[in-house]
């Protein structure tokens, strides 16, 4: 039976030599849903998580690269890189992040075949510097927005100069289901034992200050004690730093926190849950949000950013202001009043999931991005035989 021609070539490519969190998510998420039709590669440092991850996938090319290395590694790497470039025949490279753009500008202006360069602005800094000019000018094609608010910010920067598209995070909705109540039972009393009732708030946003997990500590602190009995709280994430442990037993609040650390499987840590949060200091969009809300919670969110375009107040979820204490503790006793709701939320929740976050609208949206970019009918042309032939040959 003859092979199926893949319609398209895409390189991905990520900086991160550990965790990387969302990005990781993101291309992880996008690869289900290219690799069957579309010939997909990866190119990221060995020692990531988004490596080891892609490796495992079906259908997937996985290259090392380094993409921030140092003193004279940044030889091997680009000629490692041009390499890749060179004889991948890609048609798009999408780039993740500042240290992969950099250096795929650069060796795409020596290299052989020059495919067109996407680029997703995953985070909240500034696009204003002259790396992020460079990059606009000489290696973007075109932008992904992962949010509205991000798209308004690239509108305002170098970025300006090509077409910058919304494509909002995709959940794959077949993953993410809700348990049954038994089960949700079974894992609570697995975090925090068998008996009296308690309500669960869970976070798979991460450990790191910025993520505001301990907003939501303080404000439990500063609840009536037959409310603040009742709380209790999980943590998904990064071991946090010792000062903030420590923050965590000053409260006296040691007994009703649970950190998991990193997960590659967030779906039990989420099903122990009643209801989601993700009260950060800044964040674009949030996958972790969405992945709480594909499971049937509603989510307590900050208005930092795009996180708002991901609830409606009090309808999915709640909206508080960033950072503001006395604002979450009023949140907090009007959720812990009513805690009847909140089944009836997380129905909402999961009713917004399966409209607006599945993978379909994600993958289609992705797509249409990189079908913009490529003129009709035009395709890499063949390399020279002698170029594609290793040095044994």
């Amino acid at each position: 039976m003859p092979a199926v021609e893949k319609e398209l070539r895409v390189l991905f490519t990520n900086f991160h030599r550990g965790n990387g969190g969302g990005h990781d998510t993101y291309v992880i998420n996008l690869l289900a849903g290219l690799a069957p039709a579309h010939e997909v590669t990866v190119a990221a440092p060995r020692t990531s998580r988004l490596f080891r991850l892609a490796s495992g996938h079906a259908g997937v090319e996985v290259a090392a690269v380094d993409f921030a290395p140092r003193g004279l590694r940044w030889l091997r790497e680009l000629w490692a890189l041009w390499r890749l470039i060179t004889l991948g025949r890609f048609d798009i490279i999408h780039v993740n992040g500042s240290a992969d753009h950099k250096l795929i500008m650069l060796v795409r202006l020596v290299a052989l075949r020059r495919p067109r360069v996407v680029y997703t602005k995953h985070n909240d800094h500034r696009s204003n510097s002259v790396g992020n000019w460079l990059r606009a000018w000489l290696g973007t094609h075109h932008v992904i927005a992962v949010s509205d608010y991000v798209a308004r910010k690239l509108r305002t920067s170098p970025y300006s100069r090509v077409p910058v598209t919304t494509v909002s995070h995709g959940i794959d909705m077949g993953h993410f289901a809700p348990p049954a109540p038994a089960e949700a039972d079974a894992l609570r009393a697995r975090y925090f034992g068998a008996g009296s009732p308690c309500t669960v708030f869970v976070s798979t946003a991460g450990t790191r200050y910025e993520k505001g997990w301990t907003d939501l500590l303080e404000a439990v602190a500063q609840l009536p004690a037959h409310l603040r009995t009742g709380v209790r709280v999980i943590l998904a994430g990064e071991a946090p730093l010792p000062c903030m442990t420590g923050k965590v037993a000053a409260l006296g609040l040691g007994d009703q926190v649970v950190f998991t650390g990193l997960l590659d499987d967030v779906r039990p840590t989420l099903a122990a849950g009643h209801t989601a949060f993700v009260l950060s200091r800044s964040e674009t969009l949030s996958f972790a949000c969405r992945e709480a809300m594909a499971m049937g919670l509603p989510a307590l969110v900050s208005d930092a950013g795009g996180l708002p375009e991901n609830v409606t107040d009090g309808q999915d979820g709640w909206v508080v202001p960033c950072a503001n204490i006395a604002a979450l503790r009023a949140r907090l006793e009007q959720i812990l009043s009513a805690p009847e709701r909140l089944a009836e939320m997380g129905e909402a929740a999961l009713s917004k999931s399966r409209a607006y976050f599945g993978m379909d609208t994600f993958v289609a949206g992705t797509l249409a991005v990189y079908h913009a970019v490529l003129e009709p009918g035009v395709r890499p042309q063949p390399l020279p035989a002698a170029l594609t032939q290793s040095p044994t040959q």
